[in-house]
């Protein structure tokens, strides 16, 4: 019988060669591991940095619309997230800042993205920015942060008088016989299961003179 001994040793070698190679992947993805932690520890420190420069921005946009908007913040190892939900009888708008870093942890990403459902406009819906770790420019993200809450701002109250939205929401004052958004109104009146609006509290009160009048 011919000897195998041979042919033996050499498929043990290919089983070391392969154990060898595992046990070299093993630990190169330990050490990766090990890095992407200590980047993101280092990621995770500029976001506190950067906490009081975003903050009293995003809580001062909140503030502004008081009880029209709800606020959600979400947190993870490398995100961060405010999210703008508004009060609106025109359409839904979320808006939503973000900030969180790429896939080699190298970089800072400041991310705007708006949604107002149904589109009946063209507004900026998405813009970003970023910047390397190391080298953190925070004059120019604040003035991204400011730039993009200014012109959300301006989309907001430019919605709010865009004819494509109000075409379903626009009333009369019937004393003036001026149209305007029924969100507008500053006065209005009940009478026989019909809604009144009017453009001020004296003509509502001009108009219960009249009915006043005709009744008699």
């Amino acid at each position: 019988m011919a000897d195998v001994s041979n042919l033996l040793n050499r498929i043990d070698a290919e089983f070391t060669a392969l154990d060898q190679k595992i046990k070299k992947s093993q630990t190169e993805q330990v050490e990766a591991y090990r890095e992407i932690q200590k980047q993101l520890d280092a990621f995770a420190k500029v976001l506190d940095d950067l906490r009081e420069l975003w903050r009293p921005r995003l809580e001062a946009l909140a503030k502004r619309f008081g009880d029209r908007v709800k606020v959600t913040p979400r947190l993870t190892p490398s995100s961060r997230e405010a999210t703008f939900e508004f009060q609106s009888s025109l359409a839904r708008i979320q808006l939503k800042f973000s900030a969180y870093t790429d896939r080699d942890v190298s970089k800072l990403i400041l991310a705007y993205d708006l949604v107002i459902i149904p589109v009946l406009m063209q507004f900026e819906g998405h813009s970003e920015t970023a910047c390397p770790l190391n080298a953190i420019d925070k004059e120019a993200l604040t003035r991204w942060i400011d730039d993009r809450i200014v012109g959300f701002v301006r989309t907001y109250l430019s919605l709010h008088e865009n004819d494509y939205y109000l075409k379903e929401h626009m009333v009369e004052d019937p004393v003036v016989g001026v149209r305007f958004p029924k969100y507008a109104a500053a006065a209005t009146l009940q009478q026989k299961g019909q809604t009144y609006y009017f453009i001020s509290e004296e003509t509502r009160q001009e108009y219960e003179k009249q009915q006043a009048k005709i009744s008699k």
